[in-house]
C-alpha cells in the first residue's frame, strides 16, 4: 500500500496532459475542441460548429471536425491563422452542402481531405484550388443528394490525386470524368454497379490510368452475358482489383452468391428479368420471331388469294369425284340388296 501511495503522484503527472481542459492545452487549443496529447492533433466532435474554429494551433498536423453544421465552406475558411503544417483535414458528418472557390486557401501542406457523409449540393470549380499537395480525397456517401459529376470533374481537373474514395454513393457506372491521369487507387465499394462496360474498361487502359487499382466489393454484380467483357478483363488484370477474389454475384438467382472468378465468360447466359441488357436482347429476339411469323402468314394468305380460282376449280373437281364415288357405292348397294337378284342367284 505504501509503494502504491508513492507512485500515485507520478501517475497523476503522467495523465495530466490528457486531462487538462481544452483551453489549457499547449499552443492554444480551440474552446470547442480537444487537443490530444499535443496540439498536433485537434478533434472537434459534435459541437454543432457553424464555421471552422479560428484559434487553431499553428502546429496542428491533423484536424478533425465531426458532427457540426458547417453547411457552407466559404472562401479561405481555414485562413484565420496560418496552418503551414496541416496535412490531414477530416470533415465528416458536418452537413456541408456547398464548397465555394478557394475554400481551402492557405492549406499548402494539405495531403488528405475527407468530406465523407456530407450532403453535397454544390462544388465550385475552384473549390480545391490552393492545395497543390492534395493526393487523397475521400467522398464516401457524399454524392447522394445531387448529381455532382460534372462539377467535381471541373474541381478536380488541376489536382494530382493518387487516391479517390467514392464508396456508398449509389453509382451505376464508372465515373470516368472523375479519374485524373496518375490516379493510383479508386474505391467504388458499396455502390450500385452491375458491371463495367466495354467503353469503361477501355478507359481504364488509357494513358495515365493503366496502373489504377479498383476496389469493387459490395456491388450488386449481375452475372449474365453482359458481364462477359468485365469478367474477361478481371481474369487478366486480377492484380488491379485487390478484392477480386471476394467479388460475388447478386443475380440471376441460380448464380446468386457465386464467386465471380470461379465462373467462365462463356458460361454466362442472357436471361430476362434482370432489368439489364440481356433481358432487352431476349425481348428483341422474341419480337423479331413474331414479326417473321406474321410475314409468313401474310405471304400464305396472299398465295391463297392469288390462286383462288384454281383452288375453287380444284375443290369443285374434288367434290364431283367424291360424288361419283359415292354414287358408285350406292349403286352397288342397291344391286346387292335386290331380292330378285338374290333369288336368281340361289336357284339351281
Amino acid at each position: 500500500a505504501a509503494s502504491m501511495a508513492r507512485w500515485l503522484p507520478w501517475l497523476g503527472l503522467a495523465l495530466l496532459p490528457l486531462a487538462v481542459s481544452p483551453a489549457a492545452a499547449p499552443g492554444g487549443c480551440p474552446s470547442a475542441c480537444y487537443c490530444v496529447a499535443t496540439p498536433e492533433l485537434v478533434q472537434c466532435r459534435y459541437e454543432r460548429l457553424e464555421e471552422p474554429p479560428r484559434e487553431l494551433p499553428v502546429t496542428v498536423h491533423n484536424l478533425s471536425i465531426t458532427g457540426s453544421n458547417l453547411s457552407v465552406l466559404h472562401r479561405a475558411a481555414f485562413a484565420a491563422r496560418p496552418l503551414p503544417d496541416l496535412r490531414l483535414l477530416r470533415l465528416r458528418h458536418d452537413n456541408i452542402q456547398t464548397i465555394e472557390d478557394m475554400a481551402l486557401q492557405g492549406l499548402t501542406a494539405l495531403r488528405t481531405l475527407d468530406l465523407s457523409h456530407n450532403p453535397l449540393l454544390s462544388v465550385a470549380a475552384g473549390a480545391f484550388a490552393g492545395v497543390p499537395l492534395l493526393h487523397t480525397l475521400q467522398l464516401n456517401q457524399a454524392l447522394l443528394a445531387a448529381p455532382l459529376e460534372e462539377q467535381l470533374a471541373l474541381a478536380l481537373r488541376n489536382l494530382s490525386l493518387r487516391r479517390l474514395e467514392l464508396a456508398g454513393n449509389a453509382l451505376w457506372a464508372l465515373p470516368v470524368t472523375l479519374l485524373p491521369a496518375g490516379l493510383e487507387e479508386l474505391d467504388l465499394r458499396n455502390n450500385s454497379l452491375q458491371r463495367l462496360t466495354g467503353p469503361e474498361l477501355r478507359s481504364l487502359e488509357a494513358s495515365g490510368l493503366q496502373g489504377l487499382r479498383l476496389t469493387l466489393g459490395a456491388n450488386p454484380l449481375s452475372c449474365d452475358c453482359a458481364l462477359r467483357p468485365f469478367l474477361t478483363w478481371l481474369r487478366a488484370a486480377t492484380a488491379r482489383v485487390p478484392d477480386a477474389r471476394s467479388l460475388r454475384c447478386a443475380g440471376p438467382p441460380p448464380l446468386r452468391g457465386a464467386t465471380l472468378l470461379r465462373l467462365r465468360p462463356e458460361g454466362l447466359v442472357c436471361t430476362a428479368g434482370e432489368g439489364g441488357e440481356p433481358g432487352q436482347l431476349e425481348t428483341a429476339s422474341y419480337v423479331f420471331f413474331g414479326i417473321v411469323l406474321a410475314l409468313i402468314g401474310i405471304v400464305f394468305l396472299m398465295v391463297l388469294y392469288l390462286n383462288r380460282r384454281g383452288i375453287k376449280r380444284w375443290l369443285h373437281n374434288l367434290r364431283e369425284a367424291c360424288r361419283d364415288q359415292m354414287e358408285g357405292y350406292h349403286y352397288r348397294y342397291e344391286q346387292d340388296a335386290d331380292p330378285r337378284r338374290t333369288s336368281a342367284v340361289g336357284t339351281p
